[in-house]
């Protein structure tokens, strides 16, 4: 009988996909990306586009086998359509060595569909969207690997 390691495909858990166009979509994508880490390098602005995009290193707080075989992170894209502007605050942009922690996504919204999207980063640091309408995509894009840390990140409450 010859042996073989298991696959992700084992799991039964697949990448995620996901889309969020109201706030309650939101909370979802947000609590899925928090501790998610990045560095000024991963963010992409796309003006023309309207299209910001960060490269998370994001927790598989989803993964049901985690006590099987440990805390897994996956790199994921978050993307943002229908953006008007970007600013931020206590962020390098294009630093390689700044590694920064998502917190948070939330949505403030204003006037007819449009708002601000804001990343709160750990540290003091933010980014805000503003966006014409809420239109976010959390997509998974490599197979998972076991987190560096070998733990979970934990918040005090």
């Amino acid at each position: 009988m010859s042996r073989k390691d298991a696959s992700f495909e084992d799991g039964r858990e697949s990448a995620l996909n996901l889309g969020a166009l109201d706030v309650e979509d939101l909370k979802v994508v947000s609590a899925l990306a928090q501790d998610a880490v990045f560095t000024g390098n991963d963010m992409t602005w796309q003006p023309r586009k309207r299209r910001f995009a960060l490269l998370l290193n994001r927790m598989r707080w989803e993964d049901a086998g985690a006590a099987r075989h440990g805390p897994e992170r996956v790199q994921s894209v978050l993307n943002f359509d229908q953006v008007l502007a970007v600013a931020s605050q206590g962020v390098s942009r294009g630093d390689a060595d700044e590694v920064l922690s998502l917190l948070s996504v939330e949505f403030e919204a204003g006037s007819e569909g449009a708002g601000h999207v804001i990343l709160t980063l750990a540290g003091d640091g933010a980014i805000r969207l503003s966006v014409e309408a809420l239109e976010v995509t959390l997509k998974d894009v490599t197979r998972p690997y076991a987190a560096p840390s070998k733990k979970m990140p934990r918040h005090p409450d």
